[in-house]
């Protein structure tokens, strides 16, 4: 397909993502302004993140910090970026340097990497980062994130020791088959819960980033705020392939 039809076909399928995000919210009797829709866009071309931006849409996100670097320069200052996953310590301030702009961190998984944001924030001056803390809610030992029992200490600790991050909500990624993703929503809802009651802050003041192409829709029903949309507008991901050994 050419690159041209391509992005027409982005377009499309943002608009028809949109569509159903409405959908969804008007069914749980919410407000479809308040889910934000973030155009995942790991491994697609800087033109078809700009064919999206000119069609309107300003929230985008990436998975991968050298990617991100090489990407962010080359389009609108007025992207919303967010950082997507788990986020290396020691990668922090090249992001950070490298994308001025970035709104936010989805998502915080340690007390170790709040408080390299927050040095790296300070060191930097610019405004303070919007930070959402990751939940591991299937177990998996390849997802990142922190067990449930332990969110509300380090909620805690970003918002009483990271002065330059502002604690905006929870995130978590489901299970890749779907079959249990109500319960790690389920299981993120109840995090916001016990975070709230602990901090003493409304539900409304704790955003939920839940939800992914195969199941944003039931996510919307569940509470999401934030959904994470990449295949489903941007078409299969693009991975370079390995080399064969000889």
């Amino acid at each position: 397909m050419a690159a041209s039809a391509m992005e027409g076909v982005a377009v499309t399928a943002l608009r028809t993502v949109i569509g159903r995000v409405r959908q969804a919210a008007e069914k749980a009797g919410r407000d479809p302004g308040l889910v934000r829709v973030v155009g995942v866009s790991k491994t697609k071309p800087v033109s078809l993140i700009r064919q999206l931006y000119d069609a309107g849409h300003r929230c985008f996100g990436e998975n991968y910090v050298q990617e991100f670097l090489d990407k962010a320069p080359q389009l609108p200052e007025d992207i919303e970026w967010h950082f997507i996953g788990h986020l290396q310590t020691n990668k922090v301030k090249s992001l950070l340097a490298s994308v001025p702009h970035l709104d936010m961190v989805e998502g915080v998984d340690s007390q170790k990497l709040a408080n390299h944001l927050d040095r790296a924030v300070s060191a930097i001056g610019r405004k303070p980062l919007k930070v959402l803390v990751q939940v591991n809610t299937s177990g998996e030992t390849s997802k990142a994130g922190v067990e449930p029992p332990a969110c509300v200490e380090l909620v805690k600790h970003v918002k009483s020791g990271c002065p330059n991050l502002e604690f905006c909500g929870l995130m978590t990624i489901g299970m890749p088959d779907y079959t249990s993703t109500p319960q790690n929503f389920k299981t993120l809802s109840n995090c916001r819960g016990e975070v709230c009651k602990a901090l003493g802050m409304a539900e409304e003041q704790c955003e939920l980033s839940m939800g992914m192409s195969g199941d944003f829709e039931q996510a919307i029903e569940m509470g999401s705020t934030n959904v994470r949309i990449g295949s489903t507008i941007f078409g299969p991901r693009e991975y370079p392939k390995k080399q064969e050994k000889p």
